[in-house]
């Protein structure tokens, strides 16, 4: 009896530790390097939808809704229960953390939101346009996190604006289009300014399969 309960003992290890390598396998490792990916997990208890609005949206102009659809690998496919991490700087291009800010927040500042996409692929985002860094070394961005349910988290094109003189022509060519292009031209629609990009996930994502 003893040699049956040591054996029974045996098998359920030998199946824990399968089941968890296989929990490993399925979080495939692509995008490269991402230092700050992490703070993609720092929705914590919040329910995430596929629509949300950035912190002072309400305060500062001109006002931007962001908004598209994330589709698969095959550009085709809308692709549900993606996570989507944005972050920018304040109107004078500090990222500005909240008085009493942990983790992330105080290097990403306090200007950021999560979402995730419906059945159809769908995401918003209402915020503001961002400043450039006060060394005006940079173009205007707002920066992008993705995670679907089977990869880590991998950062994707920035938003940036056609009309920006810091956007030249070289830096335009040193755009990897991941995900697709980040360039957008917003249009006024409704009384805000409205850009639409859609999203093809894995496009030009390094490793990725």
């Amino acid at each position: 009896m003893k040699n049956l309960i040591k054996f029974i003992c045996l098998v359920v290890m030998m199946q824990s530790c399968i089941s968890q390598t296989k929990t490993k396998e399925t979080i495939r490792q692509v995008g490269g390097p991402c230092e700050g990916c992490e703070a993609l997990l720092e929705y914590g208890d919040k329910s995430l939808k596929n629509t949300d609005t950035v912190l002072g949206f309400s305060d500062n102009t001109p006002q931007l809704k962001l908004t598209g659809t994330v589709y698969h690998n095959d550009g085709k496919t809308p692709a549900e229960d993606i996570i989507i991490y944005a972050y920018q700087t304040n109107r004078a291009g500090i990222y500005t953390p909240s008085k009493n800010a942990s983790g992330w927040e105080r290097r990403h500042g306090k200007h950021r939101t999560w979402l995730r996409t419906d059945k159809d692929g769908k995401y918003t985002i209402f915020t503001f346009r961002p400043g450039s860094y006060p060394n005006r070394l940079e173009p205007e961005h707002i920066h992008i996190t993705v995670k679907e349910p089977n990869t880590n988290a991998y950062y994707i094109d920035d938003f940036v604006f056609d009309d920006d003189p810091l956007l030249t022509p070289q830096r335009r060519q040193q755009l990897r289009n991941r995900c697709g292009s980040g360039i957008s031209k917003p249009q006024l629609k409704d009384g805000i300014l409205t850009t639409e990009r859609d999203l093809i996930l894995g496009l030009n994502i390094p490793d990725y399969e």
